[in-house]
């Protein structure tokens, strides 16, 4: 088999949109020394890995899995802790045992996590008063400080972008391959977490049946390995061009491209144009792909993407991440998914309710009303059962902090809590006690589907 060359493998010429303005051009020195640097660095995730996420993927397309992606909007350095990663990982495993345990479906667990350092912006400025700076674009190109210095875009955090990944895969590994992922620890997992009583006493419920079956099985002598650890994957959104392409490495099993900066990558609204650079990359590496549809997305569109990025319509290669809107959820999806059904393309739908749902709050503060994630949920089951297809996930940005980001919940959030504990770098996640609260209620979606 012929290998292929790196430098070959990519169209150039193509216009890569909301890329950094890199200091002397996306050809100068700086970004030449970053690029050069992470192709000598080993990989993060391996390709193996990669093709056991996309058959699970496929399971969950054909309604025998569920996805449960969630983490931060925009990962940080300093954030990256081993309480903050570990507090992530409890909450997306908490959340994934009350969907297993009440929808008796497999559940895919991802985090938003070990990559995701970057974002899109819809201006490349910011102004306070009369100053104007380049906007942050997330830990990758810049920091969130509002001077000349921190917001010039530097190349060198790539670099550092992947030593810091490379640490919390590290660390995600011994948590979910050590013993704290196993299921007779969900107990443990609630605990040091702030409490609503109304769904803490509801999972300690969950938690106790759960450890009385295990218990049991134990008994008969059964006591499977599948229960001690969890297959966790990582995802990002592909954003920065220049860091993928320098970790997109040939698989010596198959001679193929893979991105090895995370088991699955993801294409968002600002960078899916047919004809740009981001599409192209994403059909010529073999990691599941998803791509974020707004409302704005047309029957045709998706099935120009299925074209682009899915050809021989493999199964598990790729997700479509739905990003509508409470409002317009029940209009819009619709037609896409029964266009897509008709064409016998093999999607995995997935549903995330955070991102058509942002508003800035009286007290200036970008947020987000818990009662409208979960309504665009609802909505989103409520067209997949009309269609007979299945409601195959949902992408949540949370944390597993008691941050007060996103309205109301159990805690009833206001307007005038967000100041207390606002911490995210971008935009509003939901918090623990909001995230396990969601989990119920998708729990029962997923039940009577």
């Amino acid at each position: 088999m012929t290998t292929p060359s790196l430098d070959s493998l990519f169209t150039p010429g193509l216009v890569a949109a909301q890329q950094p303005q890199w200091p002397g051009g996306p050809d100068g020195a700086p970004i030449r020394a970053a690029v050069d640097t992470l192709k000598k660095l080993p990989p993060l995730v391996f390709a193996g890995e990669c093709d056991n996420l996309k058959a699970r993927i496929a399971e969950a397309a054909e309604g025998k899995a569920f996805w449960l992606q969630g983490g931060d909007c925009a990962e940080t350095f300093v954030g990256a802790t081993a309480d903050s990663i570990r507090n992530r990982i409890k909450t997306i495993l908490q959340m994934a045992a009350v969907l297993q345990y009440f929808a008796s479906l497999p559940v895919i667990k991802v985090g938003r996590m070990a990559g995701q350092f970057a974002k899109p912006r819809s201006n490349d400025n910011e102004t306070r008063g009369d100053v104007t700076l380049p906007a942050y674009r997330g830990d990758a190109v810049n920091d969130l400080e509002f001077t000349l210095e921190s917001r010039t875009p530097n190349p060198e955090r790539l670099v550092q972008v992947y030593n810091t990944s490379s640490a919390t895969l590290n660390l995600v590994r011994a948590f979910t391959q050590g013993g704290f992922a196993d299921l007779r620890q969900v107990h443990e997992w609630n605990k040091g977490f702030a409490k609503d009583p109304r769904f803490s006493a509801r999972y300690e419920e969950m938690a106790t049946e759960l450890g009385r079956a295990l218990d049991f099985m134990a008994s008969a002598g059964v006591d499977p390995h599948a229960f001690k650890t969890v297959d966790f994957y990582s995802s990002h959104e592909a954003l920065i061009l220049e860091y993928e392409k320098a970790l997109t490495r040939i698989d010596s099993r198959t001679g193929l491209a893979y991105d090895v900066s995370g088991h699955f990558v993801w294409i968002g609204e600002r960078t899916r144009q047919m004809d740009g650079a981001h599409m192209d990359f994403a059909s010529k590496i073999q990691n599941p792909i998803g791509i974020k549809l707004g409302p704005k997305t047309t029957p045709e569109d998706a099935l120009a993407m299925i074209a682009k990025l899915n050809p021989a319509n493999e199964p598990g290669r790729l997700t479509f991440i739905t990003r509508m809107g409470a409002g317009l959820i029940r209009e819009k999806l619709p037609a896409l998914v029964k266009a897509v059904t008709d064409s016998g393309a093999k999607v995995l739908w997935v549903c995330d309710p955070m991102h058509g749902n942002t508003f800035e709050s009286p007290t200036g503060y970008k947020t987000r009303e818990f009662a409208d994630v979960t309504d665009e949920v609802r909505g989103f089951f409520e067209v997949h059962k009309a269609l007979g297809t299945h409601p195959g996930g949902i992408h949540i940005e949370l944390t597993g902090d008691d941050v007060t980001e996103c309205l109301g919940g159990g805690e009833q959030i206001s307007h005038e809590d967000l100041a207390s504990r606002y911490e995210t770098a971008c935009d509003p996640r939901l918090n623990h006690t909001q995230s396990l609260e969601l989990a119920f209620l998708v729990a029962e979606m997923l039940r009577d589907r």
